[in-house]
């Protein structure tokens, strides 16, 4: 890390010597991931694909920096170790297919057979991003973090991708850390103040090559830029530094071309996981571990603004029930004094940098943080956008119906069906309501679900996706009701000539020894005929239809039943 980074932690220890303050306690380790989940839509005039997005990928070759990423379970199994294993056994079975799909098997010979890792996700990951260097505030000391990965995530059969983004640092003050959990990770600028400072976001993003060269650099200060997008295309502008990290998947609004274009799903800030190693974790307040659980940022610089809550004492009455599980918060055990925070939106674990427990990346918190916990939260907020997305196809579904077009219509009834049966299969593949039962896992996974509102949320999608497919079955069934009114119609007024020919034996006109020319000609008058009163009667069948429903009405007078029979030929009677 630079020696700015350090040189601040250092001065705010002076600081808080001379003003008489407890200094807060500094970041030995801080792991930051963010997760960004976003949906895939087509392109404009793309042709329908019948092959899944990541081949997309895959056939792009060297045109792409993306690479799948061939993990322990589906590559060499010398590189299985144990974090690994303590990751797969950390989830139920069902998840455990979902995650990391069937696995090889092999038959009495010892070759190979089934499937090979057929999992339903697929990650893909880019290596030329080393690290980057980020301006909290103008004015603030740059700071650079380590990238650790850079993965995105697809999903069998949903048309979602998540962006995986793990950085790393090492010698942060609490506040540097309380600011790049709420600074970093915001796909565009909130705002602007009055000086054209972005608000809310990094002052300055930048990607660096491993050779330190800038790759991309943020454009949040570029107001009119954001301010003409939004006027013109109705939808956010994606800032340089995230389009370019997702690259050569663009942004559906971008003018960019790209067959792989994704549209925001989510609140444009990016749910974050959070792992902060400190020096003495019992020195925090608890107006710090507000600020980290909710991600609001530092305090003040004013040494007075340390006592200040972020929000009103009554909004934060119970939020050490809310929002933190402390079951490990106390002076024992192998990672003593550890506590995690979760409202959803954000994960944040605390510990102490003294436990080599707390540290461990083989067998401890940090190898949990990077593998189980992160795996919990992947899982609800894959959910949560796989429920967004399927809100979305519906009421896209809906804005391009025409009621008085018929390909409107049969192509509106062709999409609501298709999302009817993509829910049942999403529902069956992907949605779990418990994932584990080591306690741990279990409750912070109920805190994310409970959190992100997953139950209510389902339950509303799948509401209005049986009301759809509830009203095109009454649709369907009406519209065969109608048929058979018609056909009953037309058999019924057929019944006459029918009856009236067999009582005259056929022989109304004596042609059975006629010459083959003239019964043909009499076949062919007959056909026409026949064919011409069918369809005619097919066509006033409807109010033929109202005409047997006034005969059958025993209270309608003759003269009642007579004008509903000159009703059949009335202009615009319908």
């Amino acid at each position: 890390m630079p020696n700015t980074t350090e040189a601040t932690v250092a001065a705010e220890a002076i600081a808080s010597a001379a003003t008489g303050t407890s200094a807060a306690p500094a970041v030995q380790h801080f792991r930051q991931a963010l997760l960004w989940p976003l949906r895939l839509v087509p392109a404009p005039d793309a042709k329908p694909a019948h092959h899944a997005p990541w081949h997309v990928l895959r056939e792009m070759g060297d045109a792409s920096p993306w690479r799948e990423e061939i993990d322990e379970y589906t590559g060499d199994s010398s590189r299985f170790h144990e974090r690994h294993y303590n990751e797969f056994v950390s989830f139920l079975p069902y998840v455990q297919r979902f995650l990391y799909g069937e696995g090889r098997s092999k038959n009495k010979d010892g070759a190979d057979i089934g499937s090979d890792g057929d999992s339903p996700m697929r990650i893909f990951r880019r290596h030329d991003v080393a690290a980057v260097r980020v301006v909290p505030q103008a004015g603030d000391a740059p700071i650079t973090l380590d990238v650790v990965h850079c993965d995105l995530y697809f999903f069998f059969d949903i048309d979602v991708v998540l962006l995986n983004l793990e950085v790393g640092a090492d010698h942060l003050s609490l506040a540097q850390a309380q600011d790049l959990l709420y600074r970093f990770g915001r796909a565009y600028p909130a705002g602007w103040n009055a000086e054209g400072g972005a608000l809310h976001c990094m002052a300055s993003v930048e990607w660096l090559a491993a050779d330190g060269s800038v790759l991309a650099r943020s454009d949040a200060q570029q107001r009119e830029a954001f301010l003409s997008h939004v006027a013109q295309h109705r939808a956010p502008r994606i800032s340089a530094h995230w389009a370019y990290l997702m690259q050569p998947l663009v942004s559906d609004h971008s003018e960019d071309p790209g067959v792989l274009r994704y549209r925001q799903i989510e609140y444009y800030r990016m749910p974050v996981m959070a792992y902060l190693s400190l020096d003495d974790p019992k020195r925090l307040s608890r107006n710090d571990f507000i600020r980290l659980g909710l991600v609001t940022g530092a305090a003040e610089a004013d040494a007075a603004q340390h006592a200040h809550l972020p929000y009103a004492q009554q909004h934060l009455a119970d939020f050490e029930h809310r929002y933190c599980y402390d079951r490990f918060w106390v002076d024992a055990g192998a990672a003593p004094n550890t506590r995690y925070l979760c409202n959803g939106h954000a994960l944040i674990v605390v510990g102490d940098a003294r436990s080599e427990f707390f540290c461990c990346r083989d067998r401890g918190v940090l190898a949990q943080f990077r593998h189980q916990h992160f795996l919990l939260f992947l899982i609800a907020h894959f959910q949560k956008a796989a429920l967004l997305m399927f809100s979305d196809q519906l009421v896209e579904a809906l804005k391009r119906l025409d009621i008085h077009s018929t390909p409107s219509v049969k192509q509106f009834k062709r999409a609501i069906r298709a999302s009817f049966e993509r829910f049942l299969r999403f529902t069956h593949r992907y949605w779990f309501h418990e994932i584990s039962e080591q306690a741990q896992v279990r409750a912070l996974s109920r805190m994310c679900t409970t959190h992100l509102g997953l139950d209510p949320l389902y339950d509303e999608v799948k509401a209005r996706i049986a009301d759809m497919n509830t009203y095109l079955d009454a649709d369907s069934l009406r519209r065969q009701a109608s048929t058979v009114v018609r056909l009953t119609v037309v058999t019924l007024f057929g019944l006459i000539g029918t009856v009236t020919t067999g009582f005259l034996g056929m022989n109304l006109l004596a042609e059975a020894d006629a010459p083959l020319w003239r019964k043909a000609l009499w076949f062919g008058v007959v056909f026409v005929f026949t064919t011409w009163l069918t369809i005619y009667t097919m066509v006033k069948s409807q109010r033929l239809s109202d005409f047997i429903d006034a005969l059958s009405n025993d209270r309608l007078s003759f003269k009642g039943k007579l004008a509903a029979l000159a009703r059949v030929w009335r202009p615009g009677a319908d």
